[in-house]
């Protein structure tokens, strides 16, 4: 059911032209966006959505969005020269996602009678065979 109405959406040419032309619009946004602020700011200031007259910027910190926020008078006026007419400008700070670090490979080791055994099989092995290949890769990197 969920791929039907998917598909129908994909297949109307009005939403899909609607929402190629949104994704076009921020995209002008954001490189007007990156050329009124400064480098540092610029970087950690993304355009999120335009909605009506009504722009949305996520940045990274709540201190530069609080320097923001005190820019947007200012922004509203350079966004006017650029000529894009803006009611409003919106400042959120969007919060990254939090994935916890990875464990700890386990450390494993190989013992001495395997590490044996595994060498006498992969002598017995064709030269050319991968499997003895990469045996031999494993026996000299566990020992």
């Amino acid at each position: 059911m969920a791929t039907t109405s998917i598909n129908n959406y994909l297949r109307g040419g009005d939403s899909l032209a609607r929402l190629q032309a949104h994704a076009g619009r921020l995209l002008r946004l954001q490189r007007q966006l990156a050329e009124l602020l400064p480098d540092y700011m610029a970087r950690a200031s993304k355009v999120a959505n335009l909605k009506g007259d009504e722009l949305v910027i996520h940045v990274d910190s709540a201190g530069l969005a609080v320097k923001l926020r005190q820019a947007v008078p200012s922004l509203l006026v350079d966004f006017a020269r650029e000529g894009v007419l803006l009611r409003d400008i919106k400042i959120k700070v969007a919060l990254r996602e939090y994935r916890p670090p990875a464990p700890p490979a386990p450390d494993r080791h190989v013992s001495e009678t395997t590490r044996t055994g595994l060498e006498k099989l992969a002598a017995s092995l064709p030269d050319d065979s991968p499997l003895a290949k990469a045996l031999k890769r494993f026996v000299k990197s566990a020992g």
